[in-house]
């Protein structure tokens, strides 16, 4: 089983970057898909951002232009460049892969993280 570790949350102010960071316990190139997922406080997971195996990249119209999703093959490490924090990207932040397709929903990813943190003030 594939392991998706996440890190690089933490407080920052309204203005600020964080970098999130989501670790794979093996080959990262066997995804066909990836994501990144958003749950704010006392709401649904959604996804933000997705990258292909091929490299194509597309985001919810709330981060383009903010947040940029990126991948490390040689480092099997997914990405998530956050600038220009708002208050309403408080929540946490979720990664995901899925060797064959790209679902839809949270619940269709064949392998999830646990998430991490992210505070803006």
């Amino acid at each position: 089983q594939v392991q998706l570790v996440e890190s690089g949350g933490g407080s920052v102010q309204a203005g600020g970057s964080l970098r999130l960071s989501c670790v794979v316990s093996g080959d990262i190139s066997r995804f066909y898909c990836m994501g990144w997922f958003h749950q704010a406080p006392g709401k649904g997971r959604k996804e933000i951002a997705r990258i292909y195996r091929t490299g194509s990249k597309s985001y919810v119209d709330s981060v383009k232009g903010r947040f940029t999703i990126s991948k490390e093959n040689a480092k099997n490490i997914l990405e998530l460049q956050m600038n220009s924090l708002k208050p309403d990207d408080t929540g946490t932040y979720y990664c995901a892969g899925d060797e064959r397709v790209c679902p839809g929903d949270w619940a269709g990813f064949g392998s999830r993280g646990q998430g991490t943190q992210v505070t803006v003030s």
